[in-house]
């Protein structure tokens, strides 16, 4: 495992919560985000989430990594078969958390919930990180049936980059036409390279002089 590309990722992400909070206006987060129920306000909540999970997600890897491997499949088959109270808990409580913090509270909780896992991260010996169990599928797209604890610890950050395309921040929106122009840059910069070296290959060399072709 990179234990430093997990720490860049993790910071990344801290900067830009904080600087989505800075940025939006109250307007901007009321308004309601792309493809969830939640407004932008309870999406960033859920975002701050993934990360406030993995100590708890931490302590049953070490714990089902000592069972025998059937009773860590019943227990993922139990818990996805409570997926319906799952999300519908999950909804309510990104609401309430939304709604109750203010900016400086949410800002605040991700910097000390970060703070922790990059402290925590640290002391991880590689046997801990290797330790494994089988997770709910169901509960989310980024929970595969085994994880590894290294596994958890990448999760925060991918469930925050998933959600982060869902928010209706004019700053986001702003980003996006960034990266699309760097990205239509390098694409016709490569095609300026490129483009020579396919005509060349494509048109047959010239016969030498003298020659019958």
């Amino acid at each position: 495992m990179d234990r430093q590309a997990v720490h860049d990722e993790m910071e990344r992400a801290r900067t830009e919560f904080h600087r989505l909070l800075d940025q939006a206006s109250d307007a901007d987060l009321r308004r309601a985000s792309n493809g969830t129920r939640w407004t932008n306000r309870e999406l960033l909540f859920h975002m701050l989430l993934g990360y406030l999970i993995v100590w708890a997600l931490r302590n049953l890897v070490a714990l089902f990594d000592r069972l025998p491997d059937s009773v860590g499949k019943r227990y993922a088959q139990a818990l996805n078969a409570v997926t319906v109270p799952f999300d519908a808990v999950n909804y309510v409580g990104s609401r309430l958390g939304g709604n109750l913090l203010k900016r400086r509270g949410m800002a605040a909780v991700a910097d000390r919930a970060i703070a922790r896992l990059h402290q925590r991260l640290d002391r991880e010996t590689e046997a801990a990180l290797a330790r494994t169990m089988h997770f709910p599928t169901r509960w989310d797209p980024y929970f595969r049936d085994r994880m590894s604890l290294a596994d958890v610890y990448r999760f925060p950050t991918r469930h925050f980059d998933h959600h982060a395309r869902q928010l209706t921040l004019p700053y986001l929106s702003g980003m996006s036409a960034v990266r699309e122009d760097r990205r239509m840059q390098v694409e016709r910069v490569w095609l300026s390279c490129l483009l020579p070296v396919m005509v060349q290959s494509a048109v047959p060399p010239a016969p030498p002089p003298g020659s019958d072709r």
